[in-house]
């Protein structure tokens, strides 16, 4: 193993600065995931908030700390309440996460990606890698809502979707990649049960969204979402006997993860150190 290039106590102290903060995170969201996204969001600290009627969406965003997008179970009417939030945090300068749920998959899919990216200004892009490589365009494979991985060195996939955008972009995976096109950090914790059960993607979603409103650097602040919800499914997994006890002891996990033991754990590194 390389030797890590970021200082783990570095990283840590975003966990503090949530729980401290506890930051209002609106949600406009999956309908499969939504419960789930609400307590991670609690779990990890923060305040969780979804309203997506279009009535109410920009009042909502006017009052949040940070705006969470996810098209997973998208609908017309909710393409247009997520164009609304959006262009009031962005008047309010307040972070927007986009999870963009499946793009690649279906027409609809990848044109409201396209469109929420064009039209809003998004703070942070978190999808898997088909995804990332879908909207990248240097080619990426989506079944349904899973990644069937995306071509080529996926840092560089990563970097390359950064930089078409202009945002930070946060590509989930055994490894999960943070670039801001320039510099991209690879956070290497977490478990293979994250991926037997459904909704971590969007779990990280709120997670990250929770961290960009607590921490200016938002490179890093993304890079410690991801160590801390790894390693909360890391501590989960040594209880575990399946995904339904794996995903109970996830929110425990989360909700009782220490600065000290993210300190101690913590494995983040530039990426190009692996």
């Amino acid at each position: 193993m390389d030797t890590p290039t970021i200082d783990p106590a570095t990283i840590a102290p975003y966990l503090t600065a949530v729980r401290t903060a506890r930051p209002l995170v609106h949600h406009i969201t999956n309908a499969v995931t939504i419960n789930d996204c609400a307590n991670i969001t609690l779990c990890a600290g923060a305040a969780p908030v979804m309203a997506a009627a279009p009535e109410e969406a920009a009042e909502m965003a006017g009052i949040a700390s940070v705006l969470v997008l996810n098209i997973g179970t998208l609908t017309t009417g909710q393409i247009a309440s997520m164009l609304i939030a959006g262009k009031a945090a962005n008047a309010r300068g307040i972070p927007v996460i986009l999870d963009p749920v499946g793009a690649g998959a279906t027409a609809m899919r990848t044109e409201a990606a396209e469109r929420l990216l064009a039209e809003l200004d998004i703070a942070v892009l978190k999808g898997n890698a088909g995804e990332i490589g879908v909207l990248a365009r240097t080619g990426g494979e989506v079944r349904g809502v899973d990644s069937a991985g995306c071509e080529g060195d996926p840092a560089a996939v990563a970097a390359a979707c950064a930089r078409r955008f202009g945002t930070l972009v946060v590509m989930t995976g055994p490894v999960d990649y943070i670039s801001d096109g320039e510099r991209t950090l690879a956070a290497a914790n977490g478990h293979p049960m994250m991926d037997r059960l459904s909704g971590t993607g969007c779990m990280t979603a709120s997670v990250v969204g929770a961290f960009a409103a607590a921490g200016d650097d938002l490179l890093t602040a993304c890079a410690a979402a991801c160590a801390a919800f790894g390693r909360a499914g890391e501590r989960a997994a040594e209880v575990a006997r399946g995904p339904y006890s794996f995903r109970t002891a996830l929110f425990d996990e989360m909700a009782t993860l220490t600065e000290d033991d993210l300190a101690r754990h913590a494995d983040v590194r530039d990426a190009d150190a692996r």
